[in-house]
């Protein structure tokens, strides 16, 4: 039976296009079109998503939802007066549709995948958000932001959302890890690329899409993954999130409406793994699913940088005041290759770059003691007393040394040398911070970009997410009065 198409109507979302009650009537399944594709990833991926509630999720993994919640938003808040994102934002205001959705932080409403596109990019922006280690996606940004698009016209749950956001993220990052290393080592944004199919579960499973058009959302989703690692310290890097949270969006939307894919796009021969790694690992997608959760190895970040250069800027802080500036010779850091591989950048001319950059993050922290959104702007990039320390520190690549963990050794002009050791960075697995340490963060976030909103207020109710019987709730409160 097809699905017919209703005219559209300025007054509808476009997700109401075709009547719902039609998709009740299908009796075309997974199994009956291509057999065994439960037996398969992608086919078990959806089952998994399609059956899991609220009830079915640890209490450790629910908290940690809503800690990645309280997190996200609190980095739109703080992003969404970036220059960037006002540049986005003026681009896209004549070329979207009718306004419905929110941009958090702002006054301004949006067509929902604009909506979406913006809020995610804005929650990039700043790099201050969370990171799955295991894969180093961001994995936040991408899917809440289109579930956030969905929440205008329809009553949905905070119990609802959170089990959306959730195995949104809990599939981006099996997916990552099915990839990795070797996707980030091609040069892909393996936030953008896994991302797309993350937002596109979440937003399926919140608008209760059966198994078929699960598979189909995940199939078209993977289609659309793109975002280049060489785009890092770029603001183009943000709209790749940005485009992964929009077309995850219309991934859903699409396979709602009928739209097919193949039933192996994601472990096919030619699918997502084959395509994004040279040996991907097909059997992380699905090991130990529903009973060991990938979420709960995602961190939420203590400094608004890239997350290589934690410890580094922990080591720094650790030294800072106990010696002299003005008698140091030179500064060398040694840490993971991918410290290096990612943030060994002597000559930055712009904040975002320094956001990836080894020398400035050791300079700025040693000079100031402290490490905020402030100090990865223009204006600290050309601070002289900045660009002068900065030129004294060079970096070297030790395999002994895990991600979060690096040792600064700093020479003086009369040959000693002070030296500190970081083993786990604040804000990772093993030293996360605390829900207060959070709150702090999100407060301060706030402050910085979005002054104009009932920021306590939200905050409370960011933490009692669960408890809402209608997430609009939330959404009203993120925009600004």
């Amino acid at each position: 039976m097809e699905r017919i198409a209703k005219e559209y109507c300025y007054k509808d979302p476009p997700w109401r296009i075709l009547d719902r009650t039609e998709e009740k009537t299908m009796s075309v399944t997974v199994e009956d079109r291509v057999g065994g594709l439960t037996e398969g990833s992608t086919g078990r991926l959806a089952r998994f998503v399609l059956e899991t509630d609220w009830g079915m999720i640890p209490e450790t993994v629910r908290h940690t939802g809503v800690r990645c919640l309280v997190n996200i938003v609190g980095n739109a808040l703080g992003g969404v007066q970036d220059l960037a994102i006002q540049r986005l934002i003026s681009t896209l205001r004549p070329v979207s549709g009718p306004p419905q959705v929110a941009i958090i932080g702002r006054r301004e409403f949006f067509d929902p995948p604009s909506a979406a596109f913006i809020n995610a990019a804005s929650s990039n922006v700043l790099d201050f958000d969370d990171t799955h280690f295991p894969s180093v996606i961001h994995p936040s940004a991408p899917v809440y932001a289109p579930l956030f698009a969905l929440l205008q016209h329809d009553a949905v749950s905070g119990q609802k959302f959170l089990t959306s956001f959730i195995l949104g993220m809990e599939i981006a990052c099996r997916l990552g890890c099915a990839v990795s290393p070797q996707h980030y080592h091609r040069g892909a944004h393996i936030t953008a690329t896994c991302g797309v199919v993350g937002a596109a579960i979440a937003c399926g499973k919140m608008r209760e899409l059966n198994m078929e058009r699960l598979v189909w959302a995940m199939g078209i989703s993977a289609t659309c993954a793109g975002g280049l690692v060489e785009n890092l310290g770029s603001t183009a890097k943000s709209v790749g999130v940005g485009g992964a949270a929009r077309d995850g969006l219309m991934a859903a939307l699409f396979a709602e409406a009928g739209i097919d894919s193949s039933p192996i796009a994601i472990e096919g021969p030619r699918g997502f793994l084959a395509v994004g790694a040279d040996k991907p690992d097909p059997a992380m997608l699905t090991r130990d699913l529903g009973e060991d959760w990938e979420i709960e190895r995602n961190a939420l970040k203590a400094y608004p940088s890239g997350v290589v250069l934690g410890p580094v800027i922990d080591a720094a802080l650790e030294l800072a005041g106990k010696v002299d500036l003005a008698q140091v010779a030179k500064i060398v850091v040694t840490g993971n290759p991918l410290l290096l591989e990612r943030a060994d950048r002597a000559q930055v001319e712009t904040g975002r770059e320094a956001k990836l950059s080894i020398q400035h993050s050791v300079a700025s922290a040693l000079l100031g003691r402290a490490i905020g959104i402030g100090d990865y702007t223009d204006e600290a990039v050309a601070r002289l007393d900045v660009r002068r320390l900065r030129s004294k520190v060079s970096a070297r690549p030790s395999a002994d040394f895990a991600l979060d963990a690096a040792r600064l050794d700093v020479e003086m002009l009369d040959g000693t040398t002070v030296s500190a050791t970081v083993d786990h960075a604040r804000g990772s697995l093993t030293r996360p911070i605390s829900d207060d340490e959070l709150s702090e963060k999100f407060l301060s976030l706030a402050r910085w970009g979005s002054s104009q909103v009932k920021n306590d207020r939200l905050l409370h109710t960011l933490w009692s997410v669960d408890k809402l019987a209608d997430m609009r709730a939330i959404t009203r409160l993120c925009t600004a009065a």
